[in-house]
């Protein structure tokens, strides 16, 4: 463990053990005695458990990893609502019992649960000013923030590949986040990502967790599986007489240019940029791109938090026009930390170009 994650730790658990104060001095309203003792013991067991869970995930050192992962992140989700659900009715000092926020929460986890790991399709129509004949309908496939980890495996990548190419996808994009954990651990739960399908190429660039898990082993790694890394990179993609440039960006976490991925590019129809953070969208139009897209944001992930983020992200999902340039940002294929999606649900995205 570094002395930067330690610290990390050790801020962030401070803090969050003092926001389960707060939750526990609402659940034991009323009680003494047992009761009231259990209960407290109840509330600092599910602030622990998170904590436990990243823990356990950066050394790699605790048995049946899984099983803490799963309980640890769920009980995050689940504190994080009661947080949320507590605030909200000591501000508009809404009549209702501890008992009743709980068991709200509990509902919400368990909906979120279920709609996280059943990514849809989503279709969406790019149309492209001058776009040639021969790239109407072209076929890019995008997959983001997988987040393969504690509680997301093999089975899930080998379902989200089976998606991906049934589309029959010319380009398949794959922006950042793909793990959360050190590649020697999780080299078999991504290796499904090998059997992705494209007819022009499979590219992918750096997320930001990435950087948090060895950015340079997961490159080695992405690559080993077939899919060309763009780190200031371009690819020339040519169907027909046309001629479609894919260019790539690392992660904001480190230096990042969109017109460095254009240098000694040559001439093409339309250019599409593969880049982490929507942010770089501002850079992008700068440089010529026609379209980015990107990830990162998760669409918020889960309520309230989808609503939250738009404080913070200037572009959260969906696709948005930036002068002439368009950008699209995938709400994720994944998760992060809490095993939640809800009103931001997971997708695979179809991105069709089409003449403007």
């Amino acid at each position: 463990m570094t002395k930067a994650f330690a610290l990390w730790m050790a801020i962030v658990g401070t803090i969050w053990t003092l926001l389960h104060l707060y939750i526990g001095r609402h659940l034991t309203v009323g009680l003494a005695g047992a009761p009231r003792v259990l209960v407290w013991a109840a509330v600092f067991a599910v602030a622990a458990a998170p904590l436990v869970a990243f823990v356990a995930a950066r050394r790699g050192w605790m048995p049946r990893r899984a099983v803490v992962g799963w309980i640890g992140f769920t009980a995050m989700g689940l504190s994080s609502l009661l947080i949320v659900f507590f605030l909200v009715s000591d501000v508009l000092r809404l009549p209702v019992s501890p008992l009743t926020v709980l068991g709200l929460a509990a509902v919400v986890t368990v909906a979120g649960v279920l709609q996280a790991r059943q990514p849809r399709v989503v279709r969406v129509r790019v149309p492209i000013t001058d776009l040639p004949r021969d790239l109407e309908g072209f076929r890019i496939v995008q997959l983001s923030d997988l987040h393969v980890g504690p509680t997301l495996k093999r089975p899930f990548i080998e379902r989200v590949v089976a998606t991906a190419n049934a589309l029959d996808p010319d380009v398949v994009a794959l922006t950042g986040d793909v793990a959360d954990g050190f590649v020697p651990e999780l080299r078999a739960e991504v290796a499904p990502l090998a059997s992705l399908a494209a007819r022009h190429g499979k590219f992918y660039v750096s997320g930001n967790h990435d950087y948090y898990w060895d950015a340079s082993a997961w490159t080695r790694e992405i690559e080993r599986l077939g899919l060309s890394v763009l780190d200031h990179a371009h690819r020339m993609v040519r169907q027909g007489t046309a001629r479609l440039l894919v260019a790539g960006v690392p992660d904001l976490s480190v230096p990042s240019d969109p017109a460095t991925a254009l240098r000694g590019a040559p001439a093409s129809d339309v250019r599409v940029l593969l880049a982490h953070q929507p942010r770089s969208a501002f850079a992008a139009r700068a440089a010529g791109f026609d379209l980015q897209l990107s990830g990162h944001t998760h669409g918020g992930q889960y309520f309230p938090f989808n609503l939250l983020v738009r404080l913070f992200e200037p572009f959260v999902a969906g696709l948005h026009r930036l002068e002439s340039m368009w950008l699209y940002v995938s709400r994720g294929t994944g998760y992060w930390g809490p095993p939640l999606r809800l009103g931001a649900p997971p997708e695979i995205t179809l991105i069709e170009l089409t003449a403007a």
